[in-house]
């Protein structure tokens, strides 16, 4: 009579993913599977590069935002410098879609950190809030976790004083105002020491009382923020830099016809100091265009092409052709690799997701595009080595966004962020995988547009993320790496991700690495923290390609 065999119920090295593995640190994920906890570390950069707008398949918006936040608190309680530093790096280097998480990490820093953390925190407000638009969206965070005391309002003010004269002046005039904040607001509330006759000037012309913007919503100055007893109306305009000249002539302008040539002769004016009902005007794009920044260009393809400027073989689609070719001009611009893609995907439609506007593409734009996506993530170093990148392409995968931008679901990154990969590596195949393998032929010479409509129509299911390494052993095939983009929400398989990547092992005598991807900001990971051949990286960070390569090399 045989013996039980109590090792099918209970195993270390093939463990069911409803399970936990025996012995490990593993938790119950939001799919109802167990995966590794990732440390606050790694969810703070994730929150800083991902955010959680939009939330996911699993988690709400405010639930995510509330896991990160929490997160976040641990790490300040923790080592507040770091924490602050973490920001300012990541913010600086351009390494997330949105400035916005940063600004809010930074706000709960001087407002719920130590007191040197706060010191720290308000001591960089100009380094991570670089434009209006980060300081009114930082003002608006911090009064969530802090009052305006001395500290707040000498760091505010500072980033008015601090700025040279004429840079200060096009920050007035091009970002008036964000979530019911302006210019005027701030000043009133700070009430910063002019440095300059020229600042003083900037400012009496800014908290002026006919310089209130209708859309504005008067922040009161509190007792601890008063109102200087100023005579504001006496504004000397022969301090003022020449922008804000050339700014209330643009918008004292009556026609279409009459921005444009004031455009053409001031060529450091915007869009956003255009009257909005010239905005869809041919001509006024035209006088626009040959100044306007990167991230700009990007954005306003739709209406530069619905407004017929932008056409085949016109000389605007060749001004934006070479510009989108220009990688250090993409450098300098800090644009992001997301906001190209999302603007890929949007121009390539057609049509708007809103409302009726349609539009051409122009298919040298979209290559163009396509291009830049690629140049936007900097020269990565080939390894040379057997690359298997892996797509989490189940239902979770396709809910949700990236940094809150349109279309962009974390199915579809995860397909752009391998083009990265398989566009340097020669040696590498590309798969797709739910609960099973879904058949996929993507290659690296296809346009990105055309692998997101590709991903966007593959059918799925639940979520195994042990199938790539299932593949590799079944198949016969030999790899060094496998990189597997998911949400790490496993929970169908018979073995756990870490054990498949271990038999692996063991039958092919490769010591064969694992770089998890992760394209939300949850705290979940399919790599064993205890494992120095797995390893953890966020999605849609520029620094991920990089990353992947030096750690192939290791």
């Amino acid at each position: 009579m045989s013996g039980t065999i109590y090792s099918k119920h209970y195993n270390a090295r093939a463990t069911s993913q409803s399970e936990p593995i025996p012995g490990s640190t593993q938790v119950k994920n939001s799919g109802g599977g167990f995966s590794f906890k990732v440390d606050d570390w790694t969810r703070l950069d994730r929150f800083l590069i991902l955010g959680s707008e939009g939330g996911t398949y699993y988690a709400s918006e405010r639930k995510l935002t509330v896991e990160n936040a929490e997160a976040t608190l641990r790490c300040l309680k923790l080592d507040g410098a770091r924490t602050v530093n973490r920001v300012v790096e990541i913010s600086e280097a351009g390494r997330a879609p949105k400035n916005d998480p940063a600004l809010f990490v930074l706000a709960m820093a001087a407002g719920l950190g130590g007191d040197s953390t706060k010191k720290s925190a308000l001591s960089v407000i100009s380094r991570v809030a670089r434009i209006s638009t980060h300081l009114f969206t930082f003002i608006e965070n911090v009064q969530g976790f802090r009052g305006w005391g001395r500290g707040l309002r000498r760091s505010v003010g500072n980033w008015y004083n601090d700025k040279d004269i004429n840079d200060l002046a096009y920050q007035v005039v091009k970002y008036r105002q964000r979530n019911g904040w302006s210019h005027r607001d701030v000043l009133r509330l700070s009430s910063p020491t002019p440095t300059s006759d020229s600042h003083n000037a900037l400012y009496r012309w800014v908290v002026a009382p006919d310089r209130l913007e209708s859309r504005t919503i008067l922040r009161r100055p509190t007792k601890s923020a008063p109102v200087k007893a100023t005579n504001y109306e006496a504004v000397n305009k022969a301090l003022l830099p020449h922008i804000i000249e050339a700014f209330e002539s643009i918008q004292n302008s009556e026609s279409a016809d009459d921005a444009a040539r004031i455009l053409r002769d001031n060529p450091k004016l915007s869009w956003e100091m255009v009257p909005t009902n010239f905005l869809g005007d041919r001509d006024v794009w035209g006088a626009l265009l040959p100044n306007l920044p990167m991230t700009a260009l990007i954005r306003n393809l739709v209406r530069m092409t619905a407004n017929g400027l932008v056409a085949e073989m016109s000389d605007a689609a060749k001004n934006i052709v070479a510009r989108l070719s220009d990688q250090e001009a993409i450098r300098k611009s800090r644009l992001h690799p997301a906001s190209i893609l999302s603007a890929l995907v949007t121009y390539e439609s057609g049509r708007g997701q809103k409302g009726s506007l349609m539009w051409t593409p122009v298919g040298g734009v979209i290559d163009a595009l396509n291009e830049a996506f690629y140049l936007s993530f900097g020269n990565v170093t080939p390894t040379n080595k057997r690359v298997v990148l892996a797509l989490d392409v189940s239902s979770s995968m396709e809910s949700g966004t990236i940094a809150g931008m349109g279309g962009l679901t974390p199915r579809v990154g995860s397909a752009a962020m391998a083009l990265v990969t398989a566009n340097t590596e020669p040696n590498h195949s590309i798969i797709a995988f739910s609960d099973t393998m879904v058949p996929v032929n993507i290659t690296k010479k296809q346009r990105i547009d055309d692998v997101v409509k590709m991903v966007r129509n593959l059918s799925f299911g639940g979520t195994d993320c042990a199938q790539p390494m299932i593949w590799a052993m079944n198949g016969g095939i030999d790899a060094d790496i496998f990189v597997i983009y998911t949400d790490s929400e496993t929970w169908v398989g018979r073995i756990h991700p870490a054990q498949a990547l271990k038999e692996y092992r063991d039958k092919t005598g490769i010591p064969a690495k694992l770089v998890v991807v992760g394209m939300v900001s949850n705290e979940f990971s399919i790599a064993d923290p205890d494992d120095g051949g797995m390893m953890d990286v966020c999605g849609f960070d520029i620094a991920t390609p990089q990353l992947i390569s030096d750690f192939m090399t290791e």
